[in-house]
C-alpha cells in the first residue's frame, strides 16, 4: 500500500475476526511507535500489550463507567495501553511534551498497523485511574491512550455501527477550513 494510500484508508476498527497478529507483524508495529521522534529525545512512550483473552476482557470491564462503550474491544485479538513514563517528561511553551511524543508514537503504530491490514481504534473513554489501578501501572506512569488491534471484520455489529455514526469519524473538514497561507484572515 502506498503511504497517502495508508493515511486515507485508516479508518477506526471496532469489529475484529478471531486471527492473532503475527509476531513480526506486532513487532514491526511496536517497532514504528519506538522510532518515533520525542523532544529532546526523551523517548516517554511505554507500552504495554495486552494479549490473555481473560486480561483483555477484564480491562473491558475495568476501565471505569465512561469505558462501559469500549465493550467491544473483548474481541480484539490484542489491546495495546500507550503510556508516559512523566519523569521523562519535558515542559515546553507551558506544554508536557509526554502528550505530543506518546501521540505522535502511537499515531505511527496505527499507521503501520494499517499497512499489515490490522485495524486500530484509539480509545479515549476510560477512566484513567481505573485502568492504572487495574493494569498495576506505575504512579509516574500517565495512559496516554488504548486501542485494540486486529483484522477487521466485514460486517460491523449495530453496537459498533451506533458508536461510529457518534463518533463521526467519516466527516472531515476541507482543507481551507483548516490551512491559511503566510497570515490567518
Amino acid at each position: 500500500m502506498e503511504f497517502m494510500d495508508v493515511i486515507q484508508t485508516r479508518h477506526s476498527v471496532r469489529n475484529f475476526i478471531d486471527k492473532p497478529i503475527p509476531q513480526d507483524v506486532l513487532n514491526d508495529i511496536l517497532e514504528a511507535g519506538r522510532s518515533a521522534p520525542s523532544a529532546q529525545n526523551r523517548q516517554e512512550w511505554r507500552f504495554l500489550v495486552i494479549q490473555d483473552k481473560k486480561r483483555i476482557e477484564s480491562l473491558s470491564i475495568n476501565s471505569g463507567l465512561i469505558g462501559l462503550s469500549n465493550m467491544y474491544i473483548r474481541k480484539a485479538p490484542l489491546i495495546i495501553v500507550a503510556c508516559a513514563e512523566t519523569k521523562k517528561s519535558i515542559k515546553l511553551n507551558k506544554q508536557e511534551y509526554y502528550l505530543v511524543d506518546v501521540a505522535i508514537a502511537f499515531q505511527q503504530m496505527m499507521l503501520t498497523a494499517w499497512s499489515y491490514g490490522v485495524g486500530s481504534c484509539w480509545l479515549g473513554a476510560y477512566s484513567e485511574e481505573k485502568v492504572k489501578k487495574h493494569l498495576n501501572l506505575p504512579k509516574s506512569f500517565r495512559v496516554v491512550g488504548m486501542s485494540p488491534f486486529g483484522y477487521p471484520a466485514e460486517e460491523k455489529t449495530h453496537y459498533t455501527k451506533a458508536l461510529s455514526k457518534f463518533a463521526g469519524s467519516d466527516k472531515r473538514l476541507d482543507l481551507d477550513k483548516i490551512v491559511k497561507y503566510d497570515e490567518w484572515k
